[in-house]
């Protein structure tokens, strides 16, 4: 019986030993840790907190300030360009007010972007009327002149006018082909009417090359190549700049879906970049045509879905005794090329048009009975 109890008891003495050992270093290892890390764990946990409550104040007052530094850009911006902006009425002394029904349609209530410091104004053709047409400008500073539409084109919706004015500010032109969606955009206007005129609204580029059914008159159009946003635009704000980040004018805003919230859109610059250029150097333009409408590239499988081009416009549209009627361009033709011009979209045809002349000749590339033809072309004058 000696035996066997003593034999029972030997292993459970070892095991407290065992573990008594373990437990020892334990403690002396978190000692050791703390006693050559040179703190305890209190001075530790204390210069931590205090540490990391700095930083985050110090990130804190920065971030402040680079917000307070970028609106105070952003107000600079701002108030550059709108000494630029004008407002527009079809009648003369049509009055200001807001409570009279339907202003900015029924008195033509709208605004419009000073080009060149001679006077030349840019808006929309439904805001200033066609060519020849007159117009009342009034600047920021009050004065009002009479304006004659020197060029208007009903299918972008666009006006150039002139007003007898020297030492004019006005607006940098900026380049609308190289804008994202996402950036940041602004909006300057006359909504409603001139009680709120030079209203800046802000929003993003919602998206690019949209194109939107007009149905005016018992008749339907399509304008191309829009830049939506959702910067607000109410009905007088059409002929305003729509600005970017760096205060240039990448747009002209134009049109509004009433029916949804948060959509507007804006005319690129770029398309009437050249007219407005030829305005400034030689004071005068005349305007070069094709006679031909066609949709953008995009447009092409929706169309046609037999035609796989991965480049072209499709031509939809020929007017009759145009010169493009006259060589035997038809209807579902494709034009790929305008010289050594790739197309991709009708804004690329009509840019490029605007910098000929009327007499100029082109050369069209165009998929024509499932094969490439070139078509010489000389432009006539609208």
């Amino acid at each position: 019986m000696y035996h066997f109890k003593k034999a029972r008891r030997q292993p459970l003495k070892n095991i407290f030993i065992l573990f008594g050992i373990m437990l020892l270093t334990a403690i002396l290892s978190i000692g050791l840790y703390i006693l050559y890390d040179g703190i305890d764990i209190a001075t530790y946990d204390g210069q931590n907190s205090s540490t990391f409550s700095n930083s985050t104040a110090i990130k804190t007052a920065q971030t402040i300030e680079k917000v307070k530094e970028q609106s105070v850009q952003i107000a600079d911006m701002v108030e550059e360009v709108t000494p630029c902006v004008v407002g527009i009425s079809k009648i003369k002394n049509a009055g200001n007010t807001i409570f009279l029904e339907n202003s900015a349609t029924s008195l033509g209530l709208g605004t419009g972007v000073i080009v060149s410091s001679d006077g030349y104004i840019l808006s929309n053709e439904h805001v200033t009327g066609s060519k020849y047409s007159n117009c009342y400008i009034t600047l920021e500073d009050g004065r009002t002149y009479t304006a004659s539409v020197l060029w208007s084109d009903s299918n972008i919706d666009l006006s150039i006018s002139k007003i007898n004015a020297k030492n004019l500010p006005y607006a940098r032109l900026g380049d609308s082909d190289n804008v994202r969606v996402g950036e940041i955009v602004y909006a300057i206007g006359n909504p409603i009417g001139f009680e709120f005129q030079r209203t800046v609204t802000s929003g993003i580029i919602s998206a690019l090359n949209r194109t939107v059914r007009i149905d005016e008159n018992e008749k339907s159009s399509y304008m191309e190549d829009l830049i939506q946003t959702d910067a607000t635009i109410n009905p007088g704000n059409s002929g305003g700049p729509l600005i970017a980040t760096d205060g240039t004018m990448i747009g002209i805003t134009s049109v509004k879906i009433t029916s949804a919230e948060g959509i507007g859109f804006a005319v690129p610059i770029n398309v009437v970049k050249p007219i407005i250029e030829r305005y400034q150097k030689n004071g005068k333009f005349e305007e070069a045509s094709l006679g031909i409408f066609a949709y953008d590239k995009n447009v092409i499988p929706y169309v046609d879905a037999k035609l796989n081009l991965t480049q072209g416009i499709y031509v939809a549209q020929i007017s009759l005794d145009s010169p493009a009627a006259k060589t035997g361009l038809q209807v579902g033709d494709v034009i790929l090329k305008i010289d050594d011009l790739t197309l991709n979209k009708m804004c690329d045809l009509r840019c490029y048009i605007y910098t000929k002349s009327p007499g100029d000749e082109v050369t069209l590339t165009v998929y024509k009975n499932k094969k490439q033809q070139q078509i010489k072309v000389t432009l006539g004058q609208k």
